[in-house]
C-alpha cells in the first residue's frame, strides 16, 4: 500500500486533483475496468471509494485520481511518494460489461473524466467506435485530455465558462450527437445532475445509458447499506450491485437527497481542518 508516485494534475484556488500510483499487486492482478477500491489515507480519515483508473501488473501498481473535496480526501492529499495508505481493499464492484456494442458515447464530467478512461480503452480494444465528451467548469479542471483522445475516434471538450473547447455542457453535445448519428450505448460518469440529464436525453432518443453511481459509501462491501439506491423500483447497493446501473432505471431524486445528508457536517469539518493548517 506504499505510494510509488504522486502527481498534482491541477491546483486551482486550492482545489486539487491528484494522481497516486499505489503498490497493490493483488489488486492490480485482478482489477477490471469499472471497478474501484475503498481506502483510508490515515487513521483519522474515513473510507472513501476511488475508481481504479489504470494498473501496471508488472510493477504491481494501481493508479487512483481524486479531488480534494472533503476532509478525508484532503488528508489523503497530504501523503507523498514513500508514504503508505492506512487501509486499502479491492477490487470492488462489478466490472463494466465489455463487448462490441458498435458505436458508443462516453461522457466524463469533473473527476469522472478519470473514471471513463479505463472503460474507453477497453471498449476501443473490443472493436467499438468511441465518441468521447469531457467537461469541467473551466480549463484548469480538465484532466487526461491526451489519454482520452488516443482512445477515441471522436473527441469533444466543453467548459461551463467557455475558457477551453466549446462553451456549455456535455449533455448538450450528447443530444446533438444522438440526433445526428445512430449510437448503441451511452456511458456517463460525473456529477449526479450531469448523469441524470445524460440518462434522460439518452432515453428520450431511444439509446440505452449506463451510469457509474457515486453514492455515499462507508463500508463499501455491502455491510452498512449506506450506498443504497432505488433502481427499477428495487433497493440496490452501489458497492456490491453496482457501481454501474442502467441510467433510465435510477431514482435520481432519492440519490441526490441521500448524497446531501452529510453536506453541512462535511463543511463544518473542512472549516476546522482549514483553521488548523
Amino acid at each position: 500500500m506504499k505510494i510509488l508516485n504522486k502527481q498534482v494534475l491541477t491546483d486551482t484556488g486550492g482545489m486539487k486533483i491528484t494522481r497516486l500510483d499505489v503498490l497493490a499487486p493483488d489488486i492490480a492482478a485482478k482489477a477490471s475496468p469499472g471497478q474501484f477500491v475503498a481506502l483510508m489515507g490515515s487513521e483519522e480519515g474515513e473510507r472513501v471509494p476511488l475508481t481504479i483508473v489504470d494498473k501496471d501488473e508488472a510493477k504491481g501498481a494501481i493508479t487512483l485520481i481524486f479531488q480534494e473535496a472533503g476532509f478525508t480526501t484532503r488528508l489523503l492529499g497530504r501523503l507523498n511518494a514513500g508514504d503508505s495508505l492506512y487501509a486499502l481493499v479491492g477490487p470492488l464492484g462489478h466490472p463494466t460489461e465489455i463487448k462490441n456494442y458498435g458505436k458508443i458515447i462516453l461522457i466524463g464530467g469533473g473527476v469522472g473524466i478519470a473514471e471513463i478512461l479505463p472503460v474507453a480503452r477497453a471498449f476501443k480494444k473490443a472493436g467499438n467506435r468511441i465518441a468521447t465528451i469531457i467537461g469541467a467548469r473551466n480549463k484548469d479542471f480538465l484532466i487526461l485530455e491526451d489519454e482520452l483522445k488516443e482512445a477515441s475516434d471522436e473527441f469533444c471538450v466543453t467548459t461551463d465558462d467557455g475558457s477551453y473547447g466549446r462553451k456549455g455542457f456535455t449533455t448538450e453535445v450528447l443530444a446533438e450527437l444522438l440526433k445526428n448519428t445512430k449510437y448503441d450505448l451511452v456511458y456517463a460518469v460525473g456529477p449526479i445532475p450531469m448523469m441524470k440529464r445524460a440518462a434522460k436525453v439518452s432515453a428520450e432518443l431511444g439509446v440505452r445509458s449506463i451510469v457509474s453511481l457515486n453514492a455515499l459509501m462507508v463500508d463499501a462491501t455491502g455491510m452498512c447499506g449506506c450506498c443504497r439506491v432505488h433502481v427499477a423500483g428495487q433497493t440496490r447497493f452501489s458497492c456490491i450491485d453496482g457501481p454501474e446501473f442502467d441510467g433510465s432505471d435510477v431514482d435520481w431524486e432519492e440519490l441526490e437527497k441521500r448524497n446531501r445528508v452529510y453536506e453541512d457536517k462535511e463543511k463544518h469539518i473542512c472549516k476546522l481542518y482549514d483553521s488548523m493548517q
